[in-house]
């Protein structure tokens, strides 16, 4: 029986479409991270381009290289870009594909989801999930993946599909957001540390103009509270910092939680 692969939507634009290169690109961001943190039960990562985002998310993947053994399983959440739709939404596909090879699907657990429906739509050219991939692909090698596109739902609706998700040591929780939107450089900075502050105090007031991917920021953050994790601040830049102009920005954070 032939697979079904979602194919690779967005290599070219937002990260290499190139194997070599793609990989030469994650193993700089990733070489250029020192610090250390604990084995990360969540996080929340950015979704640009790797030349604005990639220097920030390599923060929070570096800290999974020496777990690689322990995590097998990755629930990946992001926004919807592209669709609009209401509920949310997984694939049914048996693989996604990047330049790196294929990652395979834990259909079994995507079918059994109460709160989920399948909608391939919403996931066709959604970049906001396969961005994590490459960077999922470097320092884990093998997992199996549960990628589920946001619509339009209520927090609460997110923590519920989390908490029937939610595992142990071998599953990581990877929420896809970035932060402010097309504010000069001194106002994301400020807007985007007061959003750094809320996600610190496990704060889930977190709104669509603080993080673009809120609704499921809010829905971690609920859910890693009620399990008693700490959270760690890795990183936060912008655009500006990275590889664009100081105008009109976008944020960027890396935070885990543990």
């Amino acid at each position: 029986m032939k697979s079904n692969i979602r194919p690779a939507a967005v290599a070219g634009m937002f990260y290499p479409g190139d194997k070599g290169e793609l990989q030469r690109q994650v193993q700089q961001f990733l070489a250029e991270v020192s610090m250390k943190a604990p084995q990360p039960k969540a996080m929340i990562q950015p979704h640009a381009g790797y030349i604005y985002s990639g220097p920030v998310a390599a923060a929070a993947y570096s800290q999974l290289r020496q777990h690689a053994k322990t995590i097998t399983r990755v629930v990946l959440l992001g926004p919807d870009h592209r669709v609009g739709f209401r509920g949310i939404a997984a694939p049914s596909a048996d693989y996604f594909e990047t330049p790196l090879g294929k990652v395979p699907l834990d259909q079994k657990t995507i079918r059994s989801l109460v709160g989920v429906d399948l909608f391939d739509a919403a996931h066709q050219q959604e970049h906001s999930l396969e961005v994590q991939l490459p960077f999922l692909q470097q320092v884990l090698g093998e997992f199996s993946l549960v990628p589920l596109v946001i619509g339009s739902v209520e927090p609460g609706e997110v923590a519920a599909v989390l908490r029937q998700l939610w595992g142990g040591d071998e599953t990581l929780v990877v929420v896809s957001s970035d932060l402010s939107h097309y504010h000069d450089y001194q106002t994301a900075r400020r807007i985007d540390a007061a959003t750094t502050q809320a996600i610190e105090r496990f704060d889930s007031s977190i709104g669509s103009n603080d993080a673009c991917g809120y609704q499921g920021v809010r829905g971690l953050l609920q859910v890693a509270a009620e399990k008693g994790l700490q959270e760690m601040t890795l990183d936060v830049r912008n655009s500006g910092d990275t590889a664009g102009p100081r105008d009109q920005v976008v944020g960027y954070g890396s935070y885990i939680f543990y």
